[in-house]
């Protein structure tokens, strides 16, 4: 079994948005912006691990205030966990969140995401 970080789960979660899908699927309210991530066991499917072994991560994670967990919903981010997933998405793959976003959304989500 390959041995995981949560900074390889966020790694991975990142290439799935933007490599695969190609899409962000952003949940805004008044207070803060959140991202949803792909479902867990996509996750584990990608990482090529059982589902079992990615759910303790998120659940770290969760302690962390970085995620939060909706039953039957799914997993998706704090503002915390926002702005440190946001980060790593745009200095991973800047061309490509702005070929997905635009340059005036991108803007305006780096803007509240990361202050």
């Amino acid at each position: 079994m390959p041995a995981l970080t949560s900074g390889e789960i966020l790694s991975a979660i990142a290439r799935i948005l933007i490599c695969e899908d190609r899409a962000i699927t952003f949940l805004c309210t008044e207070d803060e912006i959140r991202i949803r991530f792909p479902k867990t066991r996509r996750l584990a499917e990608y990482l090529s691990v059982p589902h079992y072994y990615v759910i303790p991560f998120i659940a770290a994670m969760e302690e962390d205030g970085l995620v939060t967990r909706t039953e039957r919903v799914g997993v998706s981010t704090t503002a915390r966990g926002t702005s440190v997933l946001f980060s790593r998405i745009l200095t991973d793959y800047p061309r490509e969140t702005e070929q997905i976003l635009g340059p005036d959304l991108l803007r305006a989500i780096r803007a509240r995401a990361l202050d």
